[in-house]
């Protein structure tokens, strides 16, 4: 019988199901399980080759016949807005994130619901209920952390706090070498903020500011037009064969 330390992650490997990115493609991950103390050290170790957190499991697409996701990270301190990014950021100027422990409040569910049903209503996450967003937020054995963005109040400069309703929420896991952002949503109604793009460059700012080099975007499949915006985020790396290599969108 072959024995498994207690400290070593045991790897699993999924049945193929449908892939929700190329049509007539089949998706296989393999997983393991993020628990117990040493949790964040193989949460970093396996981010920076390529996995994906999603609870406290982290897993990476392991398919037969394609090799088409590809692991994006934004060089956070080489990073420039282009112009429109910084229009972006100018037009959301009124909002403030906040930084709390990663607690699911009926607010986020809410905000979370409505973005699901205007952005996502035949995605895999559609049927989400309030005790799946509650296990999506708290079951994690690693440093994560939920930023909401509200409206500036006249005291933000002291609380760090916003005011007013819900408008964007970003599930956000602090690593050794940058911020992972494992998931996030906004109101849909409001579509000329951008807030998606809005949310990676303060994510940027951020990892910036606590001195680290890199935002971890997840997976990028050239040709899916849900994760084109991946691109526009430069300079950025990608994993490949090789490890990290530099990467340059086409003009």
């Amino acid at each position: 019988m072959t024995q498994h330390s207690p400290h070593s992650p045991q790897f699993f490997l999924t049945a193929p199901s449908p892939c929700p990115y190329i049509d007539g493609q089949f998706e296989r991950k393999v997983f393991t399980h993020l628990v117990g103390q040493k949790a964040p050290e193989l949460n970093d170790l396996l981010t920076q080759g390529g996995f994906r957190r999603s609870q406290n499991i982290a897993y990476r697409p392991a398919c037969e016949t394609c090799r088409a996701c590809v692991s994006v990270r934004i060089l956070a301190g080489e990073f420039r807005a282009t112009r429109n990014m910084r229009r972006i950021v100018q037009q959301n100027a009124d909002l403030i994130g906040a930084v709390h422990d990663a607690e699911p409040t009926t607010e986020q569910y809410s905000l979370f619901r409505a973005y699901l049903d205007a952005r996502h209503r035949k995605g895999g996450m559609s049927d989400m209920t309030v005790l799946d967003y509650a296990m999506m937020v708290e079951d994690t054995h690693v440093d994560t952390k939920i930023i909401e963005y509200r409206r500036r109040g006249p005291d933000s400069f002291i609380t760090g706090k916003g005011q007013g309703e819900l408008i964007a929420v970003a599930l956000t896991d602090r690593m050794g070498d940058g911020l992972s952002m494992v998931y996030s949503f906004y109101d849909p109604e409001l579509t000329d903020r951008s807030l998606g793009t809005y949310m990676i460059l303060d994510h940027i700012e951020r990892t910036r500011a606590a001195g680290l080099p890199h935002v971890y975007l997840g997976y990028w499949v050239n040709g899916s037009r849900k994760m084109a915006y991946k691109i526009r985020f430069q300079p950025q790396e990608h994993l490949g064969p090789k490890g990290w290599e530099r990467f340059a969108a086409e003009d």
